[in-house]
């Protein structure tokens, strides 16, 4: 706890801190830590268990008093309301490039504001993510993810990149998504650096 609580002293408490245990945990541990956490007002923690342990996030969830996101390994609306129906998390954090596209998302996106739990896309596409949040409310979608490292990799033979400035991310004006290749970094692919 000593790197959770140095953060929650080094930022104050008006920044949000989430934390990803990238389905590493185990409900017992998950439940300690979840625990352990809770005196520094996490905004959620993240993907404790596999997701298949609906059960699981359920009873970390009761256990520990924080918030639990998850929802990026799930990919039909189906699987989305087993896991609202079990009250398994706080969050949903549906990826749109795993669950179908945008079609699908706005789907789950309803499901989950009938269940009056936020969406968060999870990040690795930030311009199908980004017209979903602007389809939806923002008790449904509050806040994009954007995943440094992937939202730039993925946006690597795009001319223009849409990236956070001041906390905002802006909508593209560009027909569909707002993508448009750069022809030059298409011929000179050698280039590509992950």
């Amino acid at each position: 706890m000593t790197l959770v609580r140095l953060l929650r002293e080094t930022v104050g408490d008006d920044i949000d801190l989430m934390f990803d245990a990238w389905l590493g945990w185990d409900v017992p541990f998950a439940i300690e830590m979840g625990r352990r956490m809770a005196e520094y007002s996490p905004r959620w923690l993240e993907e404790p268990v596999a997701p298949d342990r609906i059960g699981g996030y359920a009873e970390i969830r009761r256990a520990t008093g924080i918030p639990i996101a998850g929802g990026e390994h799930e990919y039909t609306r189906w699987g989305f309301k087993v896991l609202l129906d079990a009250e398994g998390v706080d969050v949903v954090q549906a990826d749109p490039d795993w669950t179908g596209g945008i079609s699908e998302m706005l789907k789950i996106c309803a499901l989950c504001s009938a269940y009056e739990r936020p969406v968060f896309p999870h990040g690795h596409s930030v311009l199908p993510a980004l017209h979903i949040i602007a389809s939806q409310s923002p008790a449904v979608c509050p806040m994009l993810e954007y995943l440094v490292i992937h939202n730039e990799s993925k946006q690597w033979f795009h001319k223009i990149k849409y990236r956070p400035e001041n906390g905002i991310v802006a909508l593209p004006t560009a027909p569909g998504l707002g993508i448009e290749l750069d022809e030059e970094r298409i011929k000179a692919r050698e280039d590509l650096r992950w």
